[in-house]
């Protein structure tokens, strides 16, 4: 039986983008499969424009720094490489029609779709996660 990893992804800073795919593109280089569900602030990781400067919680711009001297990918490297390992990027249309956004506001590749979409393949996750 193959590993299904399921995560929703509903904030929108820096750590949130990293937790969100770190543990997605490990789980894919896995073998297992993996699609992320964003909603609302989430789907910062997936705007062109928005998971260029994602914010930092206050207090904690000291790690600006951090990131660069760790040589630690981008945020739009690191959905490059999602979608290389053959993440499922689900963007909410529910929030996209609130927030007035459309699918080309988004990285290329990702499916719209609504909460069912994101259930039908999470309904059998081994592993289900909330960013």
């Amino acid at each position: 039986m193959s590993t299904k990893v399921a995560i929703i992804a509903s904030n929108g800073g820096l750590f949130d983008a990293y937790k969100v795919f770190n543990i997605a593109t490990a789980s894919a280089a896995t073998e297992a499969e993996v699609a992320i569900f964003f909603t609302f602030e989430g789907l910062n990781l997936i705007h062109k424009q928005g998971n260029q400067q994602l914010p930092l919680p206050a207090g904690k711009e000291h790690f600006a720094e951090g990131f660069q001297n760790a040589n630690v990918p981008s945020i739009p490297e690191l959905v490059g490489m999602a979608q290389e390992l053959g993440v499922k990027l689900i963007a909410c249309q529910m929030t996209m029609d609130i927030m007035n956004l459309q699918k080309e506001d988004f990285v290329d590749g990702i499916e719209v779709g609504g909460a069912v979409t994101f259930l039908d393949f999470a309904k059998n996750a081994n592993v289900s996660l909330s960013f």
